[in-house]
């Protein structure tokens, strides 16, 4: 059998251990931009991931984070993130590590193989949900199984991995290969591996945000504001939409209950939340649309004031 390549040997003249510290610096930082290069080649894929997901959202269905070890992790960092960035319900999104998301600093590793769990944890999947299965090997039996039933019960399965002839990739839908060099340090898929993988997961969930109108001009307009950091994003995301001084985005705001959506269609003419998310229902949720047609309501009010009667 031949050796996966993410078990493979780095090709460098001395290894790391070789290597003044400085030097074995720069050589890590070299080899993870070269691992992230190798994204761009699944743009095309990651784009129809994207589009699956945001369906899966949209018809309220549950988006199902799955891995083990290091890409449970980078899993989990995306969908954590989910929330805050894009205002996507915890209701709608899952996160199934082997072991379990850790609480310590100890990630063991014989989990790997342990997919009985798997079977009621993913019980209720169904075509209206997507599964996101993620593994550097593409073998983990804990991210296969995960893939198996997915597929068994007909919901949509984006495949990460970083080996060709991944088992993962047979149950998938959208397949995500991720051709990354060997390691720089052999084995450790937390390193180039991980770094690729990372990328793809930042790209689907952001692509997701953008089918669903949750970013507008490189704005997250439907973000979570739960601390001070984030209210004062969302205030200025208000201000540069509305084109509106920093007092009236926060009135807005408190008007709209933290919506920015709803603020902004607010501080640019909607009378009340309920008007402002009539107008946004009307434009499926994308604030650009809102923003156009509550324009073209202002006018078209206008128009027949001043028509004689």
């Amino acid at each position: 059998m031949p050796q996966r390549k993410t078990e493979q040997l780095y090709a460098m003249e001395r290894s790391l251990d070789a290597l003044p510290l400085s030097e074995a610096a720069t050589a890590i930082s070299r080899a993870n931009v070269e691992a992230a290069q190798v994204v761009e080649a699944c743009s095309k894929v990651i784009a129809q991931g994207a589009m699956t997901m945001a369906a899966t959202i949209r018809g309220g269905g549950i988006l199902y984070y799955v891995a083990a070890g290091s890409s449970g992790l980078m899993a989990a960092a995306d969908a954590m993130e989910l929330g805050g960035t894009f205002g996507i319900p915890t209701s709608q999104v899952r996160i199934l590590m082997a072991g379990g998301v850790p609480t310590t600093a100890n990630m063991p590793g014989d989990v790997e193989d342990e997919s009985r769990s798997l079977k009621a944890d993913l019980g209720a999947i169904g075509p209206s949900d997507c599964l996101i299965v993620v593994s550097a090997s593409g073998d983990t039996p804990y991210a296969v199984t995960a893939a198996q039933i997915g597929k068994a019960a007909e919901a949509p399965v984006i495949a990460i991995a970083n080996n060709r002839n991944a088992a993962l990739f047979e149950f998938a839908d959208h397949v995500i290969f991720l051709d990354t060099p060997p390691e720089i340090l052999s084995g450790s898929t937390r390193l180039g591996a991980g770094t690729a993988q990372k990328i793809a997961l930042n790209s689907l969930s952001t692509l997701m945000g953008v089918e669903l109108g949750h970013v507008f001009r490189g704005r997250m307009v439907n973000l979570h504001a739960d601390n001070e950091k984030l209210h004062a994003r969302a205030r200025r995301i208000v201000q540069d939409i509305s084109d509106v001084d920093e007092t009236t985005a926060a009135q807005a705001l408190n008007t709209a209950d933290n919506d920015v959506k709803v603020a902004c269609l607010i501080a640019s003419g909607a009378r009340t939340p309920d008007e402002a998310q009539t107008v946004l229902r009307s434009a499926e949720g994308r604030i650009d649309r809102a923003l156009a047609r509550l324009e073209t309501t202002k006018t078209d009010s206008r128009d027949n004031w001043r028509q004689p009667q």
